[in-house]
């Protein structure tokens, strides 16, 4: 990689070139375990935005004109190539937004690899996909599945690699040509992600492109060029791309985070719901930035003393703050300072509103981790737990996205249903019990696009990750990245 000033300079990615900004203006990226600079991004414009989308368009019909297994073949030899660059690829995004390496090295390398194969084989499936049907003695009526043409996906700065590779794989499978905006303040991974790829496939089949989301993205959304949007991110961008598009109506993808209620009930298991709730629910995934992530931990009054005390070893046990490119760290910084601020804020509000801090409740540097002055600029955060009596205080209705979840004790089944449900969000649930039939009634009556039953926050492409209410519609999968096209064919 070129260097200026000692920093790590990456390039956008159009058309199979790995470029600089037209303006050649560039944006400083902060690794959040220091607080420090590491690297700098393109900071792209409106002409930029031009060029990749004309990219996207040319490229288009050479590549939707592939056979499926064609297509198949293209996307089986991106996942060899992280083979190749995944131990790259995991520090880069260490770097980016704050993922611990051995969550990145096991957890998510492994898990994108394995995204590029299910695409490729659901590109042959699609590939077929069809119906036929006789409308009358002499008409025959069937459907195809066509691309949709430029997919834009607008991915999050909590979860770069996971979310390029959710959108684009699907996209690419379906037979569309793809431009990834990523998040302003975590585009390295991305951009270094996009370079890896476009060295396999046609030029201009895969475009990322960094910016300002107010300039870049807007200009991208609005492009009468682009034919579909993917966005993960906050329902604010998700309004502002919904009006954005007003006059140019295209279809969208929105996934728009949670509030998720994670339910103990008192027949559990209540040592694997202890980790469920917090170590795997909400405290491991880059310090709670999840979407899904079960920020709203409901344990039935019974059992509640108890599942506390087990939460706390849980947390005790299995959290290591510490260098984040260190194997033995488990719990890494928040992402960046803006989002440092926020829920540190909502930490001291929690409080404020009655809530009592049971576990953790610190941050910082130098109060998580005292003497490493290369740390002490960081976004450091405690995991915490805040017990509240109410499920409408602040800290339970809004989206805190970090290390931090509310524990609500409840009485009956009727009650933490109600609970649960009490949130203008719908995209996780956790239900933690013994009891079959209670478990099938809580899976129907909860307001949730995923629940889980036992387990928590396991995804797979071979179903699909959708969310309810405001949490967003639509699913990044192959089959919604084509379109459905009538044929009637009428015979003499």
């Amino acid at each position: 990689m070129k260097t200026l000033n000692n920093l790590k300079d990456y390039q956008n990615v159009i058309n199979g070139n790995v470029i600089p900004s037209a303006s050649g203006e560039k944006m400083d990226c902060y690794d959040p375990a220091t607080g420090k600079v590491w690297a700098t991004i393109p900071s792209s414009n409106v002409e930029d935005v031009e060029a990749t989308v004309t990219a996207a368009r040319t490229a288009f019909p050479s590549w939707a004109a592939l056979t499926a297994t064609e297509r198949a073949n293209y996307l089986r030899r991106i996942g060899d190539s992280i083979a190749q660059y995944g131990d790259e690829l995991a520090e880069i995004e260490t770097k980016d937004n704050g993922w611990v390496i051995r969550e990145m090295k096991y957890g998510i390398i492994p898990e994108i690899t394995k995204m590029w194969y299910d695409a490729a084989a659901a590109a042959i499936k699609v590939g077929s996909k069809g119906q036929t049907e006789q409308i009358g003695p002499n008409t025959l009526g069937f459907t195809l599945r066509e691309p949709v043409g430029v997919v834009v996906g607008i991915i999050p700065w909590n979860s770069t690699l996971w979310t390029f590779t959710v959108k684009a794989a699907a996209a690419l499978a379906g037979g569309n040509t793809v431009i990834i905006k990523p998040s302003e303040l975590a585009s390295v991974a991305s951009l270094r992600y996009g370079e890896i790829i476009q060295n396999i496939l046609p030029p201009g089949v895969l475009n990322v492109i960094s910016g300002t989301g107010a300039e870049v993205g807007d200009a991208l959304v609005r492009h009468p060029g682009v034919n579909k949007v993917s966005l993960t991110g906050s329902g604010r961008t998700a309004k502002a791309i919904a009006q954005s598009t007003a006059d140019n109506p295209k279809p969208m993808v929105f996934e728009l985070g949670g509030k998720s209620p994670n339910i103990v009930f008192e027949d559990a298991d209540l040592a694997k719901a202890a980790n469920g709730v917090t170590v795997n629910g909400i405290f491991t995934g880059n310090a709670g930035q999840l979407c899904c992530g079960g920020s709203r931990i409901l344990i039935q009054r019974s059992v509640f003393d108890k599942m506390i005390e087990l939460m706390k070893e849980e947390i005790a046990t299995h959290i290591q703050f510490g260098d984040t490119l260190d194997s033995q760290t488990s719990f890494g910084p928040v992402a960046n300072e803006m989002q440092f601020k926020k829920i540190c804020s909502y930490i001291e509000s929690g409080q404020q509103e009655g809530g009592q801090v049971i576990v953790g409740g610190r941050y910082g540097g130098p109060n998580l981790l005292p003497g490493q002055e290369k740390f002490a600029e960081g976004y450091w955060i405690e995991p915490t737990l805040l017990k509240v009596n109410s499920n409408n205080l602040q800290v339970c209705q809004e989206e805190i996205f970090g290390p931090v979840a509310v524990v609500i004790p409840f009485d009956t089944e009727e009650e933490a249903l109600a609970i649960a449900n009490d949130t203008t969000f719908g995209l996780g649930a956790g239900v933690w019990t013994s009891d079959l039939n209670r478990a099938h009634r809580m899976i129907r009556s909860i307001e949730s696009g995923n629940v889980w039953v036992n387990t928590y926050r396991i995804v797979g492409t071979e179903l699909p990750f959708g969310g309810q209410k405001s949490s967003g519609f639509g699913t990044d999968s192959v089959l919604e990245f084509t379109r459905e096209k009538t044929c009637y064919i009428h015979i003499d």
